[in-house]
């Protein structure tokens, strides 16, 4: 192989500038021989049109992109990286694709545990969204999904999801509903003692 090519491809693996000097041992040649080496690499660069450019930074080398390649790049750095479900993720984006619209509580109360990082992934990846507001003290916020998330699972309506089992669908309402009427019968009751410590 050249030893312009074996340049390029150590400046390549390294990522950062490199000392000549420690090039030059590395290599197995001297420091103007290494000279000649980077101007003739460089020359190539300029000369074919390469997507690469050799910079000298005083006494390192290092490989950089060409300044025709920034604009993709931009580009490319701005396009939102792919929304990474993990289970819990799935889990949640399940409950409002089958519960919307919900508020995060409900979310919560199904799930038993803190619900909020994977909605707010969830509505980082555009996969749900805001539906207005629950008109119940606190206003909290509802959840559905959204457009993009018919386009990531492929269907044109969430009718089109697939039909849960009806037994475990039950026992699921069923438990929600019990945890929020207990949950309003606890409230109900501490506004009656606040009442009575008043009175």
């Amino acid at each position: 192989m050249k030893r312009e090519y074996i340049l390029e491809g150590v400046l390549f693996a390294m990522g950062n500038a490199v000392d000549k000097d420690i090039l030059a041992e590395t290599m197995g040649v001297s420091r103007e021989e290494l000279e000649e080496l980077a101007k003739s690499l460089s020359e190539e660069y300029q000369s074919s049109g390469r997507g690469f450019r050799l910079l000298t930074l005083e006494n390192k080398l290092q490989l950089s992109t060409a300044e025709g390649c920034y604009e993709t790049l931009i580009r490319l750095v701005k396009k939102p990286s792919q929304p990474v479900l993990t289970e819990v993720v799935l889990e949640t984006l399940s409950i409002i694709a089958y519960k919307q619209p919900v508020t995060k509580a409900d979310i919560e109360r199904i799930r038993g545990v803190s619900s909020d990082h994977a909605v707010n992934k969830l509505v980082e990846y555009g996969l749900v969204e805001e539906a207005g507001r629950l008109n119940a003290p606190g206003r909290p916020i509802l959840f559905r999904t959204s457009e993009e998330f018919l386009r990531r699972f492929n269907i044109s309506s969430v009718d089109e999801l697939p039909e849960m089992d009806p037994v475990q669908y039950e026992e699921i309402v069923a438990s929600v509903e019990s945890e929020i009427a207990a949950a309003e019968a606890k409230e109900s009751l501490a506004q009656a003692e606040s009442i009575k410590v008043e009175i």
